[in-house]
């Protein structure tokens, strides 16, 4: 009879925090010319690299080409150009279901998925400028995430 007790007790600490759960939302972190990105798990389909991209004439300088997956064609944006960062050589494509839209993003790296606090997350201080960052926080580590709106990135002319 002491021993139900045992594992009943087990199983309590195990019950997960739902107050935790709805005050987190997971996010990918990824590296872009050395800034410290986000983007929220629920935009997230897979990561893939090396992947051969065909590039297309007539398009946006930020369009860096489209892929074939599995029968299906992505456009590419090469964020580092939509942000007006340095050009790199990168073949780490993050693929995004924004809307029922695929879109893979080029970054220079992917770090992991942190849970971040949503009140953590501060608004960004020049927003009028950098529509595809809409907030930052601090990390454990010290470092400094910026929030990529990937839904902002479907909007992009």
């Amino acid at each position: 009879m002491e021993e139900n007790r045992v594992l009943a007790e087990d199983q309590d600490s195990v019950v997960p925090d739902t107050d935790q759960t709805s005050t987190t939302e997971k996010y990918l972190l990824f590296l872009s010319d050395g800034l410290l990105f986000g983007a929220s798990a629920s935009y997230i389909v897979e990561i893939i690299t090396n992947h051969p991209i065909t590039t297309l004439p007539l398009v946006p300088s930020y369009i860096h080409g489209i892929i074939n997956l599995r029968g299906q064609l992505i456009p590419i944006v090469d964020i580092r150009q939509l942000l007006g960062q340095s050009p790199g050589s990168c073949d780490c494509i993050v693929i995004l279901n924004i809307n029922d839209t695929m879109v893979g993003i080029l970054v220079d790296t992917v770090q992991k998925m942190i849970d971040v606090p949503i009140k953590s997350i501060l608004p960004s201080p020049n927003q009028e400028q950098q529509t595809l960052v809409s907030g930052m926080c601090s990390l454990a580590e010290g470092q400094t995430m910026l929030v990529f709106d990937c839904a902002q990135l479907l909007c992009q002319s």
